[in-house]
């Protein structure tokens, strides 16, 4: 299991959960809900922002595939934030992350939470699945879980 704090990102249209996990790898624990750029990098800057502030060592992105494993909309537009996190430099994950908003849906009515009430917090607790999973997978297999997106650019800024 490599040591270092990551970060969680559940990209969604109109939000970007962040999740980050202490430097032993053990535990997920929501961070924020960044507002989506409709243009420019205010969001990437953001998390960027929160790496650099959690020292991470890596950025887990989740990759939303349909049930039967394959690419959506939302697939594409996640690959696309996590190449544009990518091309700063910054090591980036891509993860299975099917079902992990339905997950957090769940999660969150079994406290007692109305829908309406769900909306801020629902990213962030999609990104805390996403990221205890990828952890919990790493420590079962001994390796790095899902796949790495490449980049040519230089040392990672983080």
């Amino acid at each position: 299991m490599r040591l270092g704090a990551r970060l969680g990102i559940d990209v969604g249209r109109a939000r970007i959960g962040v999740a980050r996990c202490d430097a032993g790898a053990m535990l997920a624990t929501p961070v924020e809900t960044v507002p989506r750029a409709a243009d420019g990098d205010a969001d990437i800057e953001r998390i960027l922002e929160i790496a650099r502030e959690h020292d991470v060592i890596e950025i887990v992105v989740g990759n939303p595939l349909s049930l039967s494993g394959t690419s959506t909309p939302s697939t594409d537009d996640a690959v696309a934030f996590a190449q544009r996190l990518a091309s700063t430099g910054t090591p980036v994950r891509l993860v299975d992350e099917r079902l992990s908003t339905v997950s957090a849906q769940q999660a969150l009515r079994a406290t007692g939470k109305s829908t309406r009430k769900q909306r801020p917090i629902v990213d962030q607790v999609a990104a805390v699945i996403i990221l205890q999973h990828a952890i919990d997978a790493e420590r079962a297999s001994e390796r790095p879980p899902g796949r790495t997106i490449e980049t040519d650019e230089g040392p990672s800024p983080l």
